[in-house]
C-alpha cells in the first residue's frame, strides 16, 4: 500500500528534521574510552578498523542499544506527546541521565537534540515544543536526540512502527557511511553489513510498538 501524499509530505519533513547522524557516528573509527563505571555487558566494542569489528560494533549496537534503550525511549517520548506530557517528558528525560549506556555519546545526543528542538520552534501552535525547548534551554533537560525523534513522530502524526524502522535503519547506515571511506570498503560489503545488521527488525519492533501483531499505530488527532 502506498502512503498517500500528505503522508509523504509529513514523511520528509520529519526526515529533514531528524537527519542528523547518531551521536555515536563520531566514535566510529576511534578507540573507545575503557570506563571501569560501564559494566562490561554495555561498555561499547574498540574501535572499528576492520570490517570484522565494524560487524561487531553493529551488533553491539543493536544488542545493548538500540534495542534496550533508544526504541523504548522513543515510544515513550511518542506517547508523552499524543498526551501533551510535558513533566513526563522531562522525567523520562532526567532518568534518560542516570543511564551508563548512553555516557558514551550523551554529549553529542545532547547537542543533536539540541539543535533538532529549535529547527522544529518556527512552527506554530506547539507548545509542548516549546516548553520543552525551554526547558532544555535552562539546564532542567537534557534534549536527548532519541526523545526529539520520538516528539517529532508524534508532531507529524507518523505511525510508530515505520517511524522506528526508519530510525534503525538511517543509524546503521550512517555507521556504515562513517566507516567506508577510511576502510575503503566495497559498496557490496557495505550493503551485505546493511542486511546483517537490519535484518529482522519487524521482532525487535513488538515491544516498543506494544506486542502482538505490532499495529501500525498513528496519532490521530
Amino acid at each position: 500500500m502506498f502512503q498517500s501524499e500528505e503522508m509523504q509530505v509529513a514523511s520528509q519533513a520529519a526526515e529533514r528534521l531528524v537527519g542528523d547522524p547518531h551521536p555515536l557516528a563520531v566514535r566510529i573509527g576511534a578507540p573507545f574510552s575503557t570506563d571501569r563505571g560501564l559494566a562490561n555487558a554495555v561498555a561499547p566494542p574498540p574501535g572499528v578498523v576492520d570490517v570484522a569489528s565494524l560487524a561487531g560494533f553493529l551488533r553491539w549496537y543493536r544488542r545493548e542499544l538500540l534495542v534496550p534503550v533508544e526504541f523504548p525511549a522513543i515510544r515513550r517520548a511518542w506517547d508523552h506527546h499524543a498526551r501533551y506530557e510535558l513533566r513526563e517528558l522531562i522525567d523520562l528525560d532526567l532518568r534518560l541521565a542516570q543511564d551508563p549506556r548512553v555516557r558514551p555519546f550523551a554529549a553529542a545526543s545532547r547537542a543533536v537534540g539540541r539543535s533538532q528542538l529549535r529547527r522544529l520552534l518556527p512552527m506554530r501552535d506547539q507548545r509542548l515544543v516549546r516548553r520543552y525547548y525551554e526547558a532544555v534551554d535552562c539546564g532542567r533537560a537534557n534534549g536527548w536526540h532519541v526523545l526529539v525523534y520520538g516528539v517529532v513522530l508524534g508532531l507529524f502524526s507518523l505511525p510508530l512502527r515505520q517511524g522506528l524502522q526508519h530510525y534503525a535503519r538511517q543509524a546503521v547506515a550512517g555507521f556504515i557511511e562513517r566507516a567506508a571511506g577510511p576502510l575503503r570498503l566495497r559498496v557490496a560489503t557495505c550493503d551485505r553489513l546493511f542486511e546483517e545488521a537490519t535484518v529482522d527488525l519487524g521482532t525487535d519492533l513488538e515491544a516498543p510498538c506494544g506486542g502482538g501483531r505490532a499495529p501500525n499505530l498513528l496519532i490521530c488527532r
